[in-house]
């Protein structure tokens, strides 16, 4: 696609990108939203950020930031525009979104779904976080830490590969009967509870009068 003076040209860009924000029906990455596009027409990078920063320039589409990721969304203004210039989009154009929009959306979410990244706190130290992200929406994230670089990669690398493995099975240890699963735990606990205090064996006579002071009752466990 080549950028020129042709302000029906321009203007159908700039609809195609209204149509399919409001198509998506929630908000999109500039990278995702840019692949989409793709999907559809060869567009060029550049001339795809000039049409998105025309757009939210005059109010058609709103920017804001979401668990540190800027995100892009149709806003009111944006749909009633669309309303009054869809027709400016031909038919053909239309057919592909409508055609491509699904498996396109799908391809974007499951390269996304998925994040996990470490970062060096000190020489030996790195913080991990793994996360899973729908609609770009977080739904599960845990955060660790690692004693090595290599022990770091190795959990991203895991997760990257095994979390549609590694997820359930966390959800099913954090959503199950912890105690009753593991009788050794409350066994245990029982038998601190059940130990009593031995009787001086030495005494010869039987003092039931008041003690005063404080007695560490679990001197003698």
């Amino acid at each position: 696609m080549k950028l020129t003076s042709d302000n029906q040209t321009l203007a159908e860009n700039k609809v195609l990108i209204l149509y399919i924000l409001n198509n998506v029906k929630y908000a999109l990455t500039n990278n995702n939203l840019y692949k989409i596009v793709l999907a559809v027409v060869d567009m060029n990078y550049f001339y795809f950020q000039q049409f998105l920063l025309d757009l939210i320039h005059n109010n058609y589409v709103m920017q804001y930031e979401n668990d540190e990721t800027t995100l892009y969304q149709i806003t009111d203004k944006g749909k009633q525009t669309l309303e009054l210039t869809e027709d400016l989009l031909p038919g053909i154009i239309k057919l592909q979104v409508d055609t491509n929009l699904s498996g396109a959306v799908e391809e974007v979410n499951d390269e996304n779904s998925i994040v996990a990244e470490y970062m060096p706190k000190s020489e030996n130290d790195y913080n991990i976080t793994c996360k899973i992200v729908e609609k770009n929406e977080t739904i599960f994230e845990i955060k660790t830490y690692a004693g090595s670089r290599e022990q770091a990669k190795q959990i991203v690398d895991n997760w990257k590969s095994y979390a549609i493995q590694i997820y359930p099975k966390l959800i099913e240890t954090l959503t199950a009967n912890y105690a009753e699963l593991n009788p050794e735990i409350n066994a245990q606990g029982e038998n601190l509870k059940d130990k009593k205090p031995s009787k001086a064996k030495n005494s010869h006579i039987e003092d039931n009068s008041p003690v005063s002071g404080n007695i560490n009752l679990f001197d003698n466990l």
